[in-house]
């Protein structure tokens, strides 16, 4: 019964997804659009089985870059959330700091961060680390927040200290904020490498796709595009499995709602 019902789940998806595939199939194939601007999912899987050995090694480079940037988005965001809620001073006086840097357009900052630093790996990783930081440090302070106010009363009264109440309780019940948070910046992560890549650098799947745009070769557009999007959806899936083993409680939560 529950093997169904996750299928039945899954099926308004996956029929909305085979819906724009065959609107696409429909447009390319009816030459709706023409055929240099759109190119047909067949010419984008040819272009992908060419070009395969080449995608997978700057798709190596992106993923890696992606993931220091995150590596290093995280660490930032818990300690600055960890301390903001901590110390209420400093969350009134920067969290309005970090509300206005979300103004700021991704694509103004690369470029001022590839004359900074260059044209290595560290202007890629700083604009990835910008751009998860936010999401991951405004859901822990969400998730500081909702602690059970009452339990951490219960905690004191009982001789618990400061370190063993977050430890014990506010950072255990923060877990959920930080991995919803952490879902948002993991796809965030290779649009931050990728748009990097398009203003400066030797490799990577931005690099590539500047090559290809400027040889018209929508056919290979697409198919980076595909690329991106499962280097993407590794990363969301690496973490939703990260999630499962860190909060098992909620797998409980889910099995007593559904029945």
């Amino acid at each position: 019964m529950k093997k169904s019902r996750s299928i039945s789940s899954k099926l308004p998806a996956a029929g909305a997804l085979a819906a724009a595939a065959g609107l696409w199939l429909l447009a390319a194939e009816g030459e709706w659009v023409p055929s240099f601007l759109l190119p047909s999912p067949a010419a984008v899987c040819r272009a992908l089985a060419a070009d395969a050995p080449i995608l997978l090694e700057n798709a190596l480079v992106t993923l890696l870059e992606a993931a220091l940037g995150l590596a290093a988005g995280i660490l930032a965001a818990l300690v600055l959330a960890t301390l903001m809620h901590r110390v209420r001073v400093l969350y009134r006086a920067l969290y309005p700091l970090l509300v206005i840097t979300q103004t700021i357009p991704t694509i103004a900052l690369a470029p001022l961060l590839v004359l900074w630093m260059g044209f290595g790996m560290a202007p890629k990783v700083t604009l990835v680390a910008l751009t998860t930081f936010f999401p991951i440090a405004v859901s822990l302070l969400d998730g500081y927040a909702g602690t059970d106010r009452a339990a951490a009363d219960l905690m004191r009264s009982m001789g618990a200290t400061r370190w063993q109440v977050f430890r014990h309780l506010e950072f255990p019940s923060a877990l959920s904020h930080f991995f919803s948070g952490l879902r948002v910046s993991a796809s965030y992560a290779v649009v931050g490498a990728v748009i990097s890549e398009w203003l400066g650098g030797f490799q990577g799947l931005g690099v590539y796709m500047t090559r290809v745009k400027k040889a018209y070769a929508f056919d290979k557009m697409f198919a980076v595009i595909l690329v991106i999007v499962a280097v993407s959806l590794l990363l969301m899936a690496l973490v939703a499995a990260l999630r499962r083993r860190a909060c098992p409680w909620e797998a409980y939560e889910k099995i007593e709602r559904n029945d």
